[in-house]
């Protein structure tokens, strides 16, 4: 069963990502970064705007959500971190035991942090390689990884063009199939599931509301028969003050994370097993 509120015992340690040094930095130089030109205020408004709009798109790709310099701030500064928090929880209740992966790719990565949450909750020794068609959300992702001190590197291309992935790889789909048209969602989860059949660890996460993500369902009947599981999370948190202070600001109410994952935990490189 997974940890209590997502909350892991580490090297001896009780410890969430919150709580480092390394992410209150991060989020000091995200904060340095992008309200170097915009205020506050001007964050928030379109931190609201973006909420509504990024919570209820369907098929609509990040480029026409990002149409602003404020959204792309509200972003970077908000929902990026909240993502991250999320996603290191998730791979910590589901990957405790396995080896760290020698490499993850982030397919439709935005601005990295998924790939980077896998990444440090593995024990930071994974190199990360970061995919998407976004101009700007791949100077962000470089961005961040320099920022969080791991190995990784970020590039534009097609996510439905993947090349075939190997054991020892995991791949992670984070807050990204729900922005894909179905045929395109239809041909990444075909990549996805030839690197599952193909020994990869393959972690897709999405919001938990199904307004958003209807085809989910028949997603999960499909890769549970390829020997996935399926979970729904929730995970309570107390936010670091900067993002208490846009969820405030913004008339939002996370007291808990959410999100529905599906993962294929691969084969064991060192034994064969799967």
């Amino acid at each position: 069963m997974p940890p209590k509120n997502g909350i892991v015992a580490y090297d001896s340690l009780t410890v969430t990502p919150e709580d480092s040094s390394l992410f209150q930095d991060w989020l000091a130089a995200l904060e340095a970064r992008h309200l170097r030109d915009l205020r506050v205020p001007e964050v928030t408004r379109a931190l609201r705007a973006l909420s509504s709009a990024y919570v209820e798109r369907r098929g609509q790709a990040l480029d026409r959500t990002l149409d602003s310099a404020g959204k792309r701030a509200a972003f970077a500064l908000f929902y990026a971190p909240l993502h991250m928090l999320t996603v290191d929880r998730i791979v910590r209740a589901l990957s405790q035991d396995a080896a760290p992966p020698e490499s993850i790719l982030d397919i439709g990565c935005g601005t990295g942090v998924a790939g980077a949450a896998w990444v440090l909750a593995a024990g930071g020794r994974s190199r990360v390689n970061g995919i998407d068609r976004h101009p700007w959300a791949i100077e962000e992702a470089r961005w961040n990884y320099r920022a969080l001190r791991i190995d990784g590197g970020a590039r534009t291309g097609d996510i439905t063009r993947l090349a075939p992935v190997a054991a020892g790889t995991a791949v992670i789909a984070a807050y990204v199939l729900n922005e894909l048209t179905d045929q395109a969602r239809d041909l990444v989860v075909s990549r996805l599931s030839d690197a599952a059949g193909r020994g990869a660890q393959v972690l897709i996460v999405e919001p938990i509301a199904r307004r958003v993500a209807p085809w989910w369902d028949t997603l999960t009947t499909r890769l549970l028969a390829a020997g996935a599981r399926a979970d729904e999370w929730r995970f309570e948190i107390d936010l670091p003050e900067p993002l208490r202070v846009f969820d405030r600001a913004a008339h939002l109410d996370h007291r808990e994370l959410t999100a529905r994952s599906l993962f294929c935990p691969g084969a064991d490189v060192r034994s064969g097993v799967r």
